[in-house]
């Protein structure tokens, strides 16, 4: 038969905790956000928020410029008279 370990009375075994290791791991803890300052916390949200609107600003300035691009090749098509033609409809009994 195999010889059980004896736990000596003062020592706690390694799987085990304490009841204050318990309420430590209870808690929640320390964030980077509590471990900063305010003034570095406001700087960061003040950089965060700009970014924010510079890339605002970058999608607003694309979605421009393919609406631009859109128009320019609907004003290019509507001067093409082949495109015209090809997208008329032939039925001209209704022009009448």
């Amino acid at each position: 038969m195999a010889k059980r370990k004896q736990s000596m009375p003062g020592r706690q075994s390694a799987g085990s905790t304490t009841r204050t290791e318990s309420k430590r791991f209870a808690e929640k803890p320390a964030t980077l956000r509590d471990l900063l300052d305010a003034d570095i916390l406001q700087k960061l949200q003040a950089q965060a928020d700009q970014l924010k609107a510079e890339e605002a600003r970058r999608e607003e300035e694309k979605l421009r410029q393919l609406e631009e691009a859109r128009k320019a090749e609907q004003k290019r098509l509507e001067n093409n008279f082949e495109h015209l033609l090809k997208n008329s409809k032939l039925d001209w009994r209704q022009y009448k």
